[in-house]
């Protein structure tokens, strides 16, 4: 199981993956984009999987805030993403609620009407756990 402390995610399990918010243009400078480039985040990058990370898009290539839409799909083909992959447990990081300015409680309800399955786990669980 993934290390954390004080609700961050300090290490993986090989098994394990970090999914973080990030953009199009695959600028992984700040916030949670920067911590997943220790686990194989890719600068140029911005979208799927790349060595135990995956990046979730909120913000387009020229780092704007993408449509409420377009991110609740990128929620939900993260989802279909991940149901394939019943091996690996995703630690789904609190996306577009940082630079892309969006409300927790939306987001939230997008990733629990995007169909995810037990092996993600959303930062409302595995922050209880964290902090514990």
């Amino acid at each position: 199981m993934a290390l954390f402390k004080n609700g961050i995610i300090l290490d993986l399990e090989p098994d394990e993956v970090f999914v973080f918010g990030s953009n199009l243009a695959g600028r992984h400078g700040k916030g949670a984009a920067k911590q997943a480039v220790k686990w194989g985040a890719l600068y140029g990058i911005g979208r799927g999987l790349r060595g135990r990370t995956y990046a979730l898009p909120t913000k387009d290539g020229r780092l704007r805030t993408m449509s409420h839409d377009l991110i609740a799909a990128e929620i939900r083909a993260f989802a279909l993403f991940a149901a394939k992959r019943s091996a690996l447990r995703f630690y789904l990081t609190a996306i577009g609620t940082g630079l892309a300015g969006i409300p927790e409680p939306l987001v939230r309800q997008w990733v629990e009407s995007s169909g995810i399955t037990r092996n993600v786990i959303p930062w409302w669980e595995w922050m209880e756990e964290a902090s514990v």
